[in-house]
């Protein structure tokens, strides 16, 4: 295995699908996982007894092998885990929600200047992503920072300090991603630092993301039986962080092995934790034995909290450049750019 990830000298554009089946056999897997997503639509049951597992991070450097067996069976358990004692303290996780809350109530207008761009990742929508898994728009919006194509997205004048925050705690985000990526490496034979080298900030191809979401309020009593704030999906990227405010339920996972059942666990908020979880461009670098896990935002029921939800997450996602090689060949090399193209083709086909 090399020490660094293999890069193109070349990179494909990220700009638009391909028109039909790719060299890297891009296309079959799509379709692929159009039909797999699009089967898990339906309500489900919940299994209450499952355990989404919590690992703590302090002293990490002394404490490194055995955080790192935890982390690597939690994971090849059920793709989901939770963190604590990551370094990312709570006045700093308060700021950068305290910011997305702002941010989402600005008018309209002023949020459409800083609209999203198209295969960059960055901006602002609304209810512009349509599960295959539901066929309806989820029911919110976002903003999303990727460091090199932020030009003119920064709501500067109506927000003073909302990107010395969002920058910060993106940095933030990204040391823990990494050192949880760093046993990773490990366990699958790679040298400790290569998603270092995958995840470079200074890059121009540098394309993980940090996305404020806000999940629009719903009307008391109103039916929320199979509506959905976010359709049952799995990520694109290798790890994701994600912060969720206390009584601001609703996330749900389902494990591979009760995909086909369609049995979802809750994942309870809570303020000193992380949620993690295992993304597709991983899934895809470790041969499948870190599994990408299906996941969804319910809407609320009776009893729960109808108002606003607010989450934030951080998609770790290597480079555009760099070559995601399957060790023991389970897939062919494809960039991470064209990976996420088609992986985004296959999330919106219609």
């Amino acid at each position: 295995m090399s020490h660094i990830p293999t890069r193109r000298t070349t990179p494909r554009p990220v700009s638009a699908p391909p028109a039909g089946p790719s060299p890297d056999g891009g296309h079959d897997e799509r379709m692929a996982e159009l039909t797999r997503e699009s089967r898990m639509g339906g309500l489900g049951t919940e299994n209450r007894e499952r355990v989404i597992r919590r690992i703590d991070m302090r002293d990490f450097d002394e404490r490194r092998a055995e955080i790192t067996d935890a982390l690597w069976s939690a994971a090849t358990e059920s793709g989901f885990f939770q963190i604590t004692g990551h370094g990312i303290g709570g006045d700093e996780v308060d700021a950068a929600f305290a910011a997305a809350e702002k941010f989402f109530a600005l008018p309209e207008e002023a949020k459409g200047r800083h609209p999203l761009k198209k295969g960059l990742n960055a901006g602002w929508e609304s209810m512009t992503q349509v599960r295959p898994s539901t066929g309806t728009a989820d029911q919110k919006e976002s903003y999303q920072l990727t460091r090199p194509h932020m030009a003119g997205l920064w709501p500067e004048r109506e927000l003073p300090g909302f990107r010395e925050t969002l920058l910060e705690f993106e940095s933030r985000c990204r040391d823990v991603a990494l050192r949880v990526l760093s046993c990773f490496a490990e366990r699958l034979g790679m040298e400790r630092e290569f998603f270092d080298h995958a995840h470079d900030p200074a890059s121009p191809g540098y394309q993980s993301t940090l996305r404020l979401l806000h999940y629009f309020p719903v009307p008391s009593g109103a039916e929320s039986e199979g509506v959905w704030r976010a359709g049952a999906h799995t990520d694109f990227d290798c790890l994701t962080l994600l912060f969720q405010r206390e009584g601001q339920g609703g996330l749900q996972v389902c494990p591979g092995k009760d995909a086909d059942g369609q049995e979802w666990t809750p994942v309870v908020p809570a303020a000193d934790v992380i949620t993690c979880n295992i993304g597709d461009m991983l899934m895809r670098w470790s041969d499948d034995r870190l599994p990408s896990t299906f996941h969804r935002v319910t809407g609320p029921g009776p009893d729960d909290d109808h108002g606003d939800r607010y989450s934030i997450a951080f998609f770790a996602q290597a480079d555009r450049d760099v070559e995601i090689v399957s060790p023991g060949g389970t897939y062919p090399p494809i960039t991470a750019a064209a990976y996420l193209r088609e992986r985004i083709s296959a999330n919106f086909a219609r």
